[in-house]
């Protein structure tokens, strides 16, 4: 299946593209398209701007994909350590993404969504880490001797055409999803106190680690909660 955005990531991309002269959206997809064909079992990608807070994503399945760029945010995985690290991080190889102890939760919640290995690399400009960009894949070892292929892809992609772009999701999930937001909170407070009890932080602030991380994947908090239980139950 080709590799579509999300609707939060096509309004984001077409009211940036309003101000760039770029078509953006339609580049992403073309980028998309591209990375399919160098690795044909990749099932979604995202590229994160974490200045801005900002994550534009593609998949190919479903919304579930999506909402692990927001389990990283909220208790750790590869894309953020590789933007850390400035390194790329590639789960591909024996077991894959289960293999990787140090993101237990991560692994368990990408298996759940039939995740089996991803690829992250930061970006760049001007000799500075923007931001990064995940590969999600249903088989062990679909990035094996990939790499250099898929940084050619992304490098050709405008980045830096967002930077500027003042925009976040957060509004614009609350908004939509607040009726919901009432039958969902028990799973939101069982993730809420898992946060805490990981990051060693209080309930406060862990539900704020959920808002934000829902907010900068631009899907549901209880999408992420929901992401973050799969992993622990």
């Amino acid at each position: 299946m080709p590799l579509e955005p999300l609707p939060e990531t096509a309004a984001a991309l077409e009211e940036v593209g309003s101000w760039s002269e770029e078509d953006l959206l339609a580049d992403l997809k073309r980028c998309g398209e591209k990375v399919q064909q160098v690795v044909p079992e990749c099932v979604g990608m995202s590229l994160a701007m974490f200045t801005e807070g900002l994550t534009f994503t593609l998949v190919a399945t479903s919304e579930d994909i999506a909402a692990l760029d927001a389990v990283q945010y909220a208790v750790g995985g590869p894309c953020v350590d590789a933007v850390l690290e400035e390194e790329i991080l590639d789960t591909s190889g024996g077991a894959g993404l289960l293999d990787e102890g140090r993101w237990a939760a991560f692994a368990r919640a990408g298996a759940a969504a039939g995740v089996l290995s991803t690829l992250s690399m930061p970006l760049g400009e001007k000799d500075r880490v923007i931001g990064g960009v995940n590969f999600y894949a249903s088989t062990p070892d679909a990035f094996n001797g990939r790499h250099e292929a898929l940084a050619a892809i992304m490098g050709a992609w405008a980045p830096g055409a967002v930077m500027n772009a003042e925009m976040t999701f957060s509004s614009r999930v609350a908004a939509r999803e607040a009726p919901r937001l009432l039958a969902d909170q028990g799973v939101i407070d069982r993730a809420t106190g898992y946060v805490a009890a990981a990051r060693r932080i209080d309930l406060v602030a862990a539900r704020e680690v959920l808002l934000e991380a829902a907010a900068r994947a631009g899907v549901h908090e209880a999408d992420v909660a929901r992401a973050v239980l799969k992993g622990i139950e």
